[in-house]
Order: structure tokens, then sequence, then C-alpha cells
């Protein structure tokens, strides 16, 4: 009788162990859930946390958190000191870029040598590429900042590609480039004056980079979970080693130093796309021209 009760209270004792380890690790990961909830909504303080009452997990894990809360925290100031920057050069370079334009059209308008035309020619340019420049740096880091918002919203695609493929039906006119429309139905949720300039920047450099005589496409396709607005051109194609870097702010081909441009239209275009819950795909070859794909989601 006596080993009867004594294996009784081994077994509760046992039970009793088992219990209250279970309840430690469910309080340690209850503990760790809440760390990290707090740190995905940027909450997550080191002080959030009675430190004597912590596991050496839990200790491991607040301190790194607490460093990664910082890190981020000086990213995000860094990237509004930039954001600030680029906006005071943007405002202090509007008046001296318009003066330069301004007198660029008067000079032109005045008897001048060939020399002198050409000199007239070459400012108008560079300053016109100077207003670019600075209105795309502007776009990019407000769009990483989030001072510029996205609004997706659900509608056809249709208007949106028709309008800026009429942007680009002169230039292409003027290169003698067939700019085709194809098909055009598809609904997507997006944000319609935004898709237009990704879509523009995607069909300014299709046109740019396509020789007199190719041919330029852009369509809608239709999918399960997403909607794709394709550019296709007959350019000089991409090695699939700088597929991945023409994303990236300012970057040039080295082969295509010969072309206008700025490197920054394909960043921005991706920027887009990411800030309206889609992205953008490349297939391209060289010889075989390149086909850009804007992936807008559906629901």
């Amino acid at each position: 009788m006596t080993g009867w009760i004594a294996a009784g209270v081994l077994l509760a004792a046992a039970v009793g162990v088992i219990l209250v380890t279970r309840w430690r690790q469910a309080r340690l990961i209850r503990r760790l859930d809440a760390m990290l909830t707090a740190a995905m909504d940027g909450t997550f303080t080191e002080t959030s946390f009675d430190e004597s009452r912590l596991s050496a997990l839990e200790s491991r894990l607040a301190r790194y958190l607490a460093a990664s809360s910082l890190s981020a925290r000086n990213l995000q100031t860094q990237k509004d000191q930039i954001s600030a920057l680029i906006s005071d050069i943007s405002h202090q370079t509007r008046t001296p870029v318009a003066n330069l334009q301004l007198y660029a059209q008067l000079l032109a308008e005045q008897p001048l040598t060939g020399q002198g035309r050409r000199c007239a020619e070459a400012i108008a340019a560079q300053s016109e590429k100077l207003q670019t420049l600075i209105e795309a740096l502007v776009k990019s880091s407000r769009l990483e900042t989030g001072l510029l918002a996205l609004h997706p919203q659900p509608g056809p695609l249709a208007p949106v590609v028709q309008r800026a493929a009429a942007q680009y039906a002169p230039k292409a006119d003027t290169k003698h480039i067939c700019l085709q429309v194809g098909q055009t139905e598809g609904d997507a949720r997006f944000d319609p004056k935004w898709t237009e300039e990704a879509l523009c920047n995607l069909l300014d450099n299709a046109v740019k980079y396509t020789p007199a005589g190719g041919e330029v496409r852009v369509e809608v396709h239709p999918y399960e979970l997403f909607t794709a607005v394709t550019v296709r051109d007959t350019g000089p194609g991409i090695p699939e080693t700088e597929q991945a870097k023409i994303f990236g702010r300012f970057y040039r081909a080295p082969g295509a130093w010969q072309v206008e441009g700025l490197g920054i239209g394909l960043y921005l275009t991706r920027q887009i796309a990411a800030g309206q819950g889609g992205y953008i795909r490349v297939n391209s070859a060289p010889g075989q021209g390149s086909t850009f794909a804007l992936y807008l989601p559906r629901g």
C-alpha cells in the first residue's frame, strides 16, 4: 500500500513538473511573441520588459531588437535628411533652371552663327536634362520616405495605356519606329497617375533604345492574381548579367553611354510598382530585344 502511495506521489510530482515546465515555455513564447510584435509595429523599447525576469534567450532577443530598432530609427533619420536636402535643392534650383531655359529660348531667336546656334541648342538641352533629373530625384525620394502616397483603386487599365502610348507616338514616328497598342482590356488595383508615369518610363526606354525601323508594342495581359502591362521592343537587348542592375538608381549599362538618359527611370518604375503591391520583370537577351512587364494586383 505504501508503495502505491509513493508511486502516486511521484507521478503527481512528475505531472506537476511537466505542467510547470509547459507553463514556463508558454510564458516565454508569449513574451518572445510580444517582443517581435512590438518590433514589427515599431513600438519596441528596451524598457518594455523587466530585465530581471528575462531568461537568457529573452535577454539576447531584447538586445537584438533594441539594436535593430535603433538602426531603423537611424536609417529613417538619414532618409528624412536626404529627402529634406533634395527638396531644398529642388526649391533653390527651380528659378535658375527656369531662367536658363528662358534665356536659351531668347538666344535661339536671335540672329546667330552656326556655332552660336548649336551652343544655344546645347544650353537648352542641358537645362531640360537638369530639370528632368531634379524632378525625378524629388519623386523617388518622396516615394521612398512616404511623403508622396500612392492611392491604388480598382479600375480598367486601357485609358492609362492609351494615354501613355499617345505621349510617345510622335517620338516613335520621328525615329521611324512602329509603336503598336495591342490588347488593352484588363482591370487592376492601381494609382492611375503614378502607373501612367511608370508606363511612360518603360515606353521612353523602349523608344530610345529601339533603332529606326524597329517596333515597340504595349499591351495588357490579365492573370488570376495580377494584370501585367508589357512593353516589348526590338532593341539591342540586355545581357543577363545586367538585368538585375538596371533597376538601380543612376545605373547605366556599359553599352548605353551613347543614348541620352539619367539612369533613374527604371528605378522609379520599380518604386511605383512596389508601392502598389506589384512588381516589374524583364525578359531579354542580346540581339533579341526586351520585354518589360509591370505587374499590378487585381485584388
